[in-house]
């Protein structure tokens, strides 16, 4: 699996965060547990140091929790690159189907994955090296044989097949 630069230095800077937290929650401890030693817990003249314990007690429990949930949110995140990587795979398929079906030429396939891409008939003579005359006879042909009467039809086919679900099969929420 490649691993995100960005979101590693994210993680390090939260586990960087968590670790600061976790060394006060450590002196805030020992701070109580020294203030504590030899006293009567339940007098009345310890209630400051009390209260000190509980709030310790609260950020040892919100370093947890903060921990675990770090840990879910980087699950989930995983979870949704690796859907993103299927449905980008699953597309690209799914193109090369209907580009079978339609029985479009190498040259023809070449451009209408550019024009799906968004790229004008300009760029497109220009990545290919020809005359935006050809593109456009090409551009023609893709849309005769899809059965679309322009660019925004042909797109619109790829995006109905995105939106009817078919790419990414449903995850369980978590």
């Amino acid at each position: 699996m490649i691993s995100n630069p960005a979101r590693t230095g994210k993680t390090l800077a939260l586990s960087g965060l968590l670790f600061v937290q976790a060394g006060c929650a450590v002196f805030f401890m020992f701070d109580v547990a020294a203030d504590f030693r030899g006293m009567d817990l339940l007098a009345n003249e310890n209630v400051h140091h009390s209260v000190e314990l509980i709030a310790v007690v609260a950020l040892i429990f919100g370093i947890v929790m903060t921990a675990l949930q770090i840990r879910r949110i980087g699950a989930r995140q995983q979870r949704i690159e690796s859907q993103l990587r299927v449905a980008s795979g699953a597309f690209l398929e799914l193109m090369e189907e209907y580009f079978d079906t339609w029985a479009l030429t190498p040259s023809e396939r070449d451009v209408a994955l550019l024009s799906i891409k968004g790229l004008s008939n300009a760029d497109i003579a220009r990545v290919r090296e020809t005359k935006e005359g050809t593109i456009k006879a090409q551009s023609n042909a893709i849309y005769s044989k899809a059965g679309v009467s322009g660019r925004q039809q042909l797109l619109s086919l790829f995006i109905e097949e995105l939106m009817n679900d078919r790419l990414v099969p449903p995850v369980s929420a978590g």
